[in-house]
């Protein structure tokens, strides 16, 4: 497996997006901006300049065509993904934390913190084809979770909202009405915060990360416990490959204890499982600092990793990985 090592952060990465094609790659970071490489080579295309703060997650379209990003600055922007340019910037009253935008692209879900008397919210824009249309009124906003939401994204037909973050319960809402539909149970989820969530190809299952050392794969639309998997450090990021039975962890404990150590101790790598047997099958080690992003290439045949070193390394796997039986 070759690493291809790319510098275009000055500040710890957050998270990591291959657009539907697989041949484009989003990066965000504490840095203020958002960075479009090409997947293959590393490349880097461009930036996407407006922010004022930490950019925590993006989307792309499926066609491409526009960028969405959510940031501690109080905003989630659009963007034109080939020109860099700003089209439009949605207003909170509190850091904007996760966005995706729904299958067709004509909705998009966005979370806000709790912040200062503010509580979090999950709040519902309609996109607007013609820019020119766009407005800042939300379609529904959900409230009445306790804690950060860190994560949320849609479920199968954009029926559903699931969420999950630092109260450690996943949650599936309504997305027309906002109605609370499931709760993850609290013997078999998680015991503390969930950092990441990531969505199997075809949306059938999704996969949680934990600061309680575990991963979990779960059933999208009964909210079913499938599988566990059991790690020695906090879980920061996950992703489920779309071509074969495995999942890949990365984590490392917290930023603050991280000079204290040396890299090994850190258990700085990310960390293969197959996806049905649990088992560890492999590791990938290379960054200096917690592993904060995991992204899978659309193809299967490649990942990223985004880390606190802020760099961002784009692996492809070797003919040896492809004999793997699974």
């Amino acid at each position: 497996m070759r690493p291809i090592l790319m510098k275009g952060h000055e500040r710890p990465l957050t998270f990591l997006r291959y657009n539907r094609d697989g041949d484009l790659l989003f990066s965000c970071a504490k840095d203020h901006t958002p960075t479009v490489w090409y997947a293959d080579n590393g490349d880097r295309l461009g930036t996407y300049r407006g922010h004022n703060g930490a950019v925590w997650t993006c989307d792309v379209s499926r066609d491409s065509a526009r960028l969405i990003t959510g940031s501690a600055d109080q905003t989630a922007k659009l963007w034109e993904v080939s020109t860099g340019k700003e089209l439009f910037s949605f207003r909170f009253d509190a850091p904007a934390r996760s966005v995706e935008f729904a299958i067709g692209d004509a909705l998009a879900v966005v979370t806000t913190d709790n912040f200062m008397d503010h509580v979090p919210t999950v709040q519902v824009k309609r996109i607007a084809e013609d820019i020119d249309d766009q407005t800042e009124e939300s379609a529904l906003v959900i409230t009445g979770i306790k804690g950060r939401i860190n994560r949320a994204v849609w479920g199968p037909l954009n029926r559903t909202i699931i969420t999950a973050g630092e109260d450690a319960t996943i949650r599936i809402w309504d997305s027309e009405t906002g109605q609370l539909l499931k709760e993850s149970d609290k013997e078999s989820g998680h015991q503390k915060t969930i950092s990441s969530l990531s969505k199997s190809l075809d949306w059938s299952h999704f996969i949680t990360g934990s600061l309680d050392k575990s991963a979990k794969l779960w059933d999208t639309r009964t909210l079913t416990l499938i599988k566990t998997y059991v790690t020695e450090r906090p879980v920061n990021a996950v992703d489920i490959s779309p071509t074969h039975d495995t999942v890949v962890l990365g984590g490392g404990q917290d930023a603050m204890n991280v000079t204290m150590t040396d890299r090994r101790a850190g258990k700085f790598e990310a960390k293969f499982y197959h996806k049905i047997l649990q088992e560890e099958i492999g590791g990938v080690k290379g960054h200096f600092g917690p592993i904060n992003a995991l992204a899978f290439n659309p193809d299967g045949r490649s990942f990223s990793s985004g880390g606190e070193d802020g760099y961002v390394r784009l692996h492809h796997f070797d003919s040896d990985y492809f004999s793997i039986k699974m």
